[in-house]
């Protein structure tokens, strides 16, 4: 693949990412901004905190979309590149949810468009992580604690595989991902962080 179709996919896939669904998805069903509402987070954990389970599973599965798109039009496109350069071209997703250009780079914490990245990777890691993060919240009733312990799933299977080149580049995509919870990690660790609901 040349560099020019590289810098494509990169800026196509960052822009999917940085679609803020979060923020227009509870604007268009009459909720306001969802950034003054609950932490002030763009994401899917602070939709539900407005009580509205309906549009936070909405946000949460187009989120996850977000991430497996990206695998989706690759294999669309060739069928011969690389597992390490797809896992590159498609991480931009993530980043784009992170730091959308729209909202000033300030966007969500990327939890749910990593999900979506990890089933474009493979179908089984994304089902672990999901019953991983559903086990932590259901026990703790954290979300960011059951993202956090979900979230090293990827890298422990590439570890475990001996693929050393991927797991180094998951390490860098989970740090992202730990440095945007830096602040949950905080409340985690004196006891202040809110937790969720996931039932009646």
């Amino acid at each position: 693949m040349s560099l020019g179709l590289n810098l494509f996919f990169i800026v196509i896939f960052y822009l999917v990412g940085s679609i803020p669904f979060a923020l227009l998805i509870p604007k268009v069903f009459g909720l306001g901004d969802i950034r003054n509402i609950g932490s002030g987070n763009v994401g899917a954990t602070n939709v539900l905190r407005t009580g509205n389970k309906f549009l936070a599973f909405l946000v949460l599965c187009f989120d996850v979309l977000k991430g497996l798109l990206p695998f989706i039009l690759l294999n669309l496109y060739s069928e011969n590149i690389g597992l390490l350069q797809t896992i590159f071209l498609c991480h931009f997703s993530i980043l784009g949810h992170i730091f959308p250009i729209w909202l000033k780079f300030k966007g969500g914490k990327g939890v749910a468009t990593y999900i979506g990245f990890l089933f474009g990777i493979n179908l089984v890691l994304g089902l672990c992580f999901l019953i991983t993060w559903l086990t932590i919240a259901l026990v703790f009733k954290y979300s960011s604690l059951s993202s956090l312990i979900a979230s090293t799933i990827a890298l422990i299977y590439f570890i475990v595989k001996g693929e050393n080149y991927i797991a180094i580049f998951l390490i860098y995509l989970l740090a992202v991902i730990v440095i945007k919870h830096h602040e949950n990690i905080k409340r985690l660790l004196n006891g202040t962080e809110n937790k969720i609901k996931l039932s009646k």
